[in-house]
């Protein structure tokens, strides 16, 4: 932890006067302040991983995509050789964009303006009437070409930072990645994105949604109260308080920000069934309650895929929400089905900075590419109503965002400070095989705390 805060606002503020380490607390200006926005393009969205989508959305050579590293757009493309590249949209003659489709094929990117072409992984091949050289001599072709950020796959996603020399994408995970790795690397052929992600505006300043995103689990018991009357989420509007369905397990977090919640499956079951999980091998529980997206023929591949550590906690105390600093959310939720076949969701949110008031949420719904077909749409319809643009749980939680970032504007308003003074403290439970900062029984604040000391600590890197 830094001592003495290397950054300092115009009016003198430091990063000390607004996350107050010692009383736990974030001053609410942090979520709508023009200067520590711009700050934070330059020392968070432009130094960490981030996702830009899935491998399956290029599938052939030439495919592109066109996604925005927060507001930095970029190209994202297969070339003939298989790699996947991340460019610039910036053309370097004139500023313009050069791609201005959303996806497509092509097998080089041609800029509008004046002309210049560019192959999928951004080196330049010429301007039009070669013999003229509208490039001039001053600079060589290999200097004339798109900004290239860094690349790295993971379980299919496509992450890509500016920060070329800086960490590799593992130790970005760092000890998270034991847990990640029950959830995007399985199965032998991996995952495959239903459909294009939503994507829809909010306006309200992306770390309010990140920071829940780093394992809130507190909020569901309120804000999606009406879930738990229905049955949706267990409980009932007699026992939710008594029974607080969800809230206990083992919280989860890394020095880089990152989290997850672990429920024990046995908790989860009840839900939906009477059968208890006592006496029950591995096996036996993975084919009783089934993780999102795997059916009984896949299965095996679990075991082929991922340690036998990791496999135990799939069927005993599986990951089932957080999130990745700096603006993803994960969904793993289990849905189990009356036939006894189970499809649940697997989900990706991305909160990505529109100024300091707004933001584009980004939801990318997933299935395991060998599962079933009606597995698959499952998923998708189960997604659908769950999470997303029409999403029964992100109804509430989009309500919420715009509202407190309104509180933001005013002059006593943007004093309030949020607070993070429920903690758990970090322990180990007995037999324990993942790393990281282990926080187990009631949800706290633990994990949210973290995600905050991350983002002090980045931005007190100069750029």
């Amino acid at each position: 932890m830094l001592d003495k805060p290397r950054l300092t606002l115009r009016d003198g503020t430091t990063m000390d006067d607004l996350i107050n380490v010692e009383k736990h607390e974030v001053s609410l200006r942090v979520m709508n302040d023009p200067e520590l926005h711009r700050i934070e393009l330059e020392r968070i969205f432009a130094k960490t991983w981030l996702l830009l989508g899935h491998d399956t959305e290029i599938p052939k050579a030439g495919d592109f995509i066109v996604r925005d590293m927060a507001e930095d757009q970029v190209i994202v493309s297969r070339d003939r050789s298989g790699d996947v590249n991340v460019v610039l949209n910036v053309c370097p003659h004139r500023g313009m964009k050069v791609c201005t489709a959303e996806a497509g094929n092509a097998a080089a990117h041609r800029c509008n303006y004046h002309g210049w072409a560019f192959k999928p992984n951004g080196d330049f091949i010429g301007a039009p009437v070669e013999k003229e050289k509208m490039y001039g001599d001053m600079l060589p072709k290999a200097e004339l070409g798109l900004r290239k950020a860094r690349v790295a796959l993971y379980g299919g996603l496509i992450f890509a930072t500016w920060n070329i020399d800086g960490p590799s994408f593992d130790e970005f995970l760092g000890e998270s990645k034991f847990y990640f790795d029950q959830l995007f690397c399985r199965t032998d052929n991996g995952l495959e994105l239903l459909g294009p992600p939503q994507r829809f505006m909010i306006n309200a300043n992306w770390k309010i949604g990140s920071e829940q995103s780093a394992s809130d689990g507190f909020h569901t018991l309120t804000l999606h109260r009406s879930l738990m009357e229905g049955g949706i989420m267990g409980g009932t509007a007699e026992s939710i308080y008594d029974m607080a369905p969800g809230m206990y397990g083992v919280d989860v977090s890394c020095e880089e920000g990152h989290s997850l919640r672990c429920l024990e499956a046995a908790q989860t079951f009840k839900m939906f069934s009477d059968i208890s999980f006592e006496g029950k091998t591995v096996d036996e529980r993975l084919h009783m309650l089934m993780p999102p997206g795997i059916t009984p023929e896949l299965i095996p591949q679990l075991h082929k895929n991922l340690s036998p550590d990791q496999v135990e906690m799939l069927a005993t105390i599986p990951p089932q929400v957080g999130g990745m600093f700096p603006n993803i959310l994960v969904l793993f939720i289990f849905a189990p089905r009356t036939d006894g076949g189970a499809s649940g969701v697997l989900a990706l949110h991305a909160y990505i900075p529109r100024g300091p008031d707004h933001f584009e949420f980004v939801n990318y719904i997933f299935a395991e590419k060998d599962a079933p077909e009606q597995v698959k749409r499952d998923m998708l319809q189960n997604a659908i109503q769950q999470s997303g643009t029409s999403g029964t749980i992100e109804q509430d939680d989009s309500d919420t965002w715009p509202q407190i970032h309104r509180n933001t504007r005013g002059a006593i308003g943007r004093q309030s400070t949020l607070k993070y003074q429920a903690l758990t403290g970090h322990s180990r439970p007995d037999g324990w095989t993942g790393g990281g900062l282990t926080y187990p029984g009631f949800t706290k604040d633990d994990t949210q705390w973290n995600w905050w000391l991350n983002y002090r600590r980045l931005m007190n890197i100069p750029a």
